[in-house]
């Protein structure tokens, strides 16, 4: 089944949505820096049947409206937990991609009792890669490693949003320190890091699962950084298990 467009209204403007259906969840998937829900599209699809899923455009990217102004971390933090109450989700469970994973920790933390778990797929920003020379190495080779499917949709999303906000949203992913945040994300949390990523080391991805203080992690062997689009099927297993046990548990 092919995801079904929603628009909301909130204090940020027009959110764009897009959502599938399934006997799990609700899961909320947010894309990574410059991007939009293209990017989390083929998870999407994969988890249609299976698990209620979302994919929100933060405001400022892809098909929601523009907030007038530059959103850090924190503040699009505030604008998906004020999206999924607009909603009315009960405890979803948040998954990020990359800078998403920054967007999606933050939530967990401000607003624990309306956020009932976390993925956190390739979690940004590596401390041992932060430096630009060595970060912009990573990103460059991951790339073209990642091949064609990510150029797919990277480039349109970066058209859309405009190489200013592009650009910022990048030096706002390096700069937010995630791992100062994770040590309050109380909820149960998945890290999920595919073995080829190039920008995410096997050590940092390591260290996250260590601060969350319910953290757990799973490797996909041969997947590279932007995981809902390069192996989606892989996400959308750890994913389904993850939230099932999870309601199994409660």
């Amino acid at each position: 089944m092919e995801p079904q467009r929603c628009t909301d209204r909130i204090s940020f403007g027009e959110v764009a949505s897009w959502r599938v259906p399934g006997p799990l969840g609700p899961v909320v998937c947010v894309h990574g820096a410059g991007v939009s829900t293209r990017q989390t599209m083929p998870l999407l699809r994969r988890l249609s049947g299976r698990v209620e899923a979302w994919g929100v455009d933060l405001p400022g990217y892809g098909k929601s409206t523009s907030p007038g102004g530059f959103l850090a971390v924190p503040e699009l933090a505030d604008a998906l937990l004020e999206w999924t109450r607009a909603r009315e989700m009960d405890r979803p469970c948040l998954l990020g991609v990359s800078m998403g994973s920054q967007v999606v920790a933050e939530a967990a933390a401000l607003a624990p009792d309306d956020v009932g778990s976390v993925v956190l797929a390739a979690p940004t920003t590596d401390p041992r890669g932060r430096a630009w020379p060595l970060l912009g190495a990573r990103l460059i080779w991951n790339n073209m490693l990642e091949g064609a499917d990510v150029l797919s949709y990277s480039v349109p999303d970066y058209w859309d949003a405009g190489a200013g906000r592009v650009l910022r949203s990048w030096a706002q992913s390096r700069k937010h320190r995630l791992e100062r945040v994770l040590p309050d994300v109380s909820q149960p949390a998945l890290v999920v890091w595919g073995s080829q990523d190039k920008v995410c080391s096997q050590a940092w991805v390591e260290e996250a699962t260590r601060l969350l203080p319910r953290g757990r992690l799973v490797v996909l062997p041969g997947q590279y950084h932007a995981l809902s689009s390069t192996g989606p099927r892989q996400l959308a297993d750890a994913v389904q298990d993850f939230v099932g046990e999870r309601e199994e548990a409660s």
